[in-house]
């Protein structure tokens, strides 16, 4: 117990045994309850999730829709008890715990539920992506061919996403926001860099363009996507265009697809091989594992512009089959 308690591992691992094995006894100790209330989901809690919520808030209009069609199916105008709880965790529906946890935390913002009762509940409502399982998801390269080999021949617009992903390593969500608001003549400042540039940068002679996202701040970060000029010629035939990511994901698992959350993993797994894990860091905007000064921004900047023609070539090669 005592090395325990400075390993968040196995700290986890005994919190979930006692609290699955000897729940009714933690609700006596710590006075837990919450008799009476009813969950509905109202324009206050909708406003909660989008602006009030301390960590990353839901402004995205098509998650704070596909998150009320499950509560409304699931969850309205039940009362919040133990077995409403059980269900939620059990049900094969993981973002339906998301969408509990985010209520519970609306119930501890608003008073209405003790400090004791917040933290047990979402102690034991797990959040969609926790796994006691840490071993990595292995992505089979051969599938990630099939994929793009299929997109390309049954729909232009996903394998321009999914192109772009592989080459970016950025995250679904930010592509999407890239195509939809589509701006590349922008003249914008990089915050604490003293850097003024265009939106879209290209390098016609290295093969590849840059777009600058800058979202920063409480959100997942994204800072440049960068990507081909090819993927460049194909986004040109859309864009702007508004794309429901929620689509994309279904298409995906309909067509037995590798999945669009995956492709970033595949990107780091092959960028790593091309590039300094720095300046891969700096590519897919992992800016929180980097301490950047102002004068480092710009060094990464240079660096990933140097380094990027040559994960391209690795690309061609290993995935695109190209010579």
């Amino acid at each position: 117990l005592a090395v325990a308690k400075d390993d968040e591992y196995l700290k986890n691992v005994i919190l979930r045994f006692v609290v699955q094995e000897f729940r009714e006894d933690l609700k006596k100790m710590l006075g837990i309850s919450f008799a009476g209330i009813v969950l509905h989901w109202t324009d206050d809690f909708e406003q909660f999730l989008a602006e009030r919520k301390k960590r990353r808030k839901v402004k995205d209009p098509e998650t704070l829709k596909y998150y009320k069609s499950l509560f409304k199916k699931y969850l309205e105008s039940r009362e919040l008890s133990e077995e409403l709880i059980d269900y939620v965790v059990n049900h094969p529906n993981k973002w339906l715990r998301n969408v509990l946890r985010h209520y519970i935390q609306y119930l501890y913002f608003r008073r209405r539920i003790s400090p004791e009762t917040f933290g047990w509940i979402m102690e034991v409502v797990p959040s969609r992506g926790y796994r006691l399982d840490v071993r990595p998801y292995q992505i089979s390269l051969e599938d990630v061919k099939k994929t793009l080999d299929y997109l390309r021949e049954h729909h232009k617009v996903y394998y321009a996403l999914y192109q772009v992903m592989v080459e970016s390593g950025a995250r679904l969500v930010h592509v999407l926001k890239m195509v939809e608001e589509w701006s590349p003549d922008d003249v914008v400042e990089i915050p604490g860099t003293g850097i003024v540039t265009r939106r879209l940068v290209c390098f016609e002679e290295k093969g590849f363009c840059r777009y600058y996202m800058g979202l920063r701040g409480p959100e997942k970060p994204c800072e440049w996507i960068y990507f081909s000029i090819s993927s460049l010629s194909i986004l040109q035939t859309f864009v702007p265009k508004h794309i429901n990511r929620h689509q994309v994901r279904k298409y995906a698992k309909r067509h037995g697809l590798v999945l669009p959350k995956y492709m970033r993993k595949v990107a780091w797994r092959l960028m790593i091989k091309a590039m300094s894990r720095e300046v891969t860091r700096f590519i897919q905007s992992r800016l929180g594992e980097l301490k950047i000064s102002e004068a480092r921004y710009e060094d990464l900047l240079s660096e990933a512009d140097q380094a990027y023609p040559l994960y391209l070539q690795h690309l061609k090669k290993d995935v695109f089959n190209e010579i």
